[in-house]
């Protein structure tokens, strides 16, 4: 199927689909703010934001720019999920430790983290970090009140000699045991243990399969962007961040079957950034992504770039999602592979202060460069040209990792 989009943009509609996130888009909306003015005096370009000018509808707000000579104007909307993701968080502390047993049964007994690792460290060793720590909290835990259960017995057993001594300060041990444990599950904001323990175990919860809930504002993604399809703009945009990328390509494959992207109409663009695809889609019962995945990679009807770097530790950087997932096949078109490369695009000076910080290396993508080269966030949501006119031109990255990888493959349920 041949289409006819147009490569310049003057008006543009943004869908951001944020990552696995319970914090309100207030969040991205400031972040672009800061963001992107910080990018306009590193660049030399103008960008304004200010509120949505439409009620009611999706979270968002309203951009207009200045760049390379061209007046762009962009309406952005945040496609909240944030919900979602907080009624699957809001567990006990018992019930997250029984989602630690069945997550790494599901990716160790499968074989699947085996075969992740042979893409990324990175990504599995971030995999791995809240089984270690949560392993470690009842340990230090354990140990602390071991020693005061202890101490009290020693200390006070002129007082309270034999058994009741031993039974009172063997409760007094739970007690500070259950204290700690709770004071680390408060403190998750700064250890992320809680936090990615839950991110792994709604994926891995049904196999890889979409729990329904999530299936039906998928549905909901889908109208909103078809209805901006039909409007009087040059360029929909669709960006997935993180979890949101595999959203995002389940979303516009949706879009795509359902005959929603005009011939005509407003150039479609996905961009994919710090993509985590490989955690579901090597899962047994993910073949709703791996069919939507092979179904995406061919399709005339929008263009699907994906962006990563090696430096973001928490992405599957340079992975060809399609490819190592086992559903390339003749005919594939996307998506174009190529990295942000955050040690030339940044400053050694910033890099050096982000490179350990590595939670906030994972939202760089939506953040300014000190020396851009052919990723800019901003240039791309808010610029003249269309993401396919934009990069008709970029190689991949030669260094992508672009063969199966995946043990499970099939895209239907057998």
């Amino acid at each position: 199927m041949t289409v006819n989009k147009p490569d310049q943009v003057v008006k543009r509609r943004v869908f951001y689909i944020p990552g696995y996130d319970p914090i309100h888009p207030r969040r991205y909306r400031e972040l672009y703010r800061k963001e992107g003015a910080d990018q306009a005096k590193i660049s030399g370009y103008d960008i304004e934001l200010t509120p949505k000018k439409t009620k009611g509808g999706a979270y968002g707000w309203h951009v207009e720019a200045q760049i390379d000579g061209v007046s762009v104007t962009a309406d952005f909307e945040v496609l909240v999920w944030s919900d979602i993701v907080r009624d699957s968080m809001s567990t006990s502390i018992p019930a997250t430790y029984l989602q630690l047993i069945r997550t790494a049964w599901t990716y160790i007994a499968s074989g699947t983290l085996r075969r992740l690792m042979r893409l990324r460290k990175g990504p599995v060793i971030a995999a791995l970090y809240p089984v270690g720590m949560l392993i470690l909290q009842p340990f230090l835990a354990f140990l602390v009140a071991r020693f005061v259960a202890h101490w009290g017995v020693v200390v006070a057993s002129p007082v309270l000699p034999g058994l009741a001594g031993k039974i009172a300060f063997t409760l007094l041990g739970l007690a500070v045991f259950i204290t700690i444990m709770r004071w680390f599950k408060k403190q998750d904001g700064r250890f992320f243990a809680y936090y990615l323990m839950h991110d792994y175990a709604y994926s891995a919860r049904l196999n890889g399969a979409n729990p329904p809930e999530l299936e039906a504002r998928m549905g909901e993604f889908q109208a909103l962007i078809a209805q901006a399809l039909a409007d009087d703009v040059d360029e929909v945009l669709v960006v997935g961040h993180s979890s949101g990328a595999h959203l995002g390509v389940s979303v516009l494959a949706d879009l795509v079957r359902a005959g929603q992207v005009p011939e005509n109409g407003p150039a479609l663009g996905f961009l994919s950034l710090g993509q985590v695809v490989p955690m579901v889609s090597f899962l047994r019962d993910a073949h709703r992504l791996r069919a939507d995945l092979q179904f995406l990679s061919t399709r005339d009807e929008l263009a699907w770039v994906d962006v990563s770097a090696p430096g973001d530790g928490c992405a599957f950087a340079l992975c060809d999602p399609v490819s190592v997932s086992g559903v390339a096949r003749e005919g594939k078109k996307w998506p174009l592979v190529f990295s942000a490369a955050f040690t030339q695009t940044l400053t050694p000076e910033r890099w050096a202060e982000l490179r350990w910080r590595f939670f906030r290396l994972h939202f760089q993508y939506l953040c300014a460069f000190d020396a851009p080269r052919n990723y800019d966030y901003f240039r791309i949501t808010a610029g003249g040209k269309s993401l396919r006119a934009r990069y008709a031109d970029q190689a991949p990255s030669q260094s992508r990792i672009d063969h199966s990888v995946s043990k499970y493959t099939s895209v239907t349920p057998s």
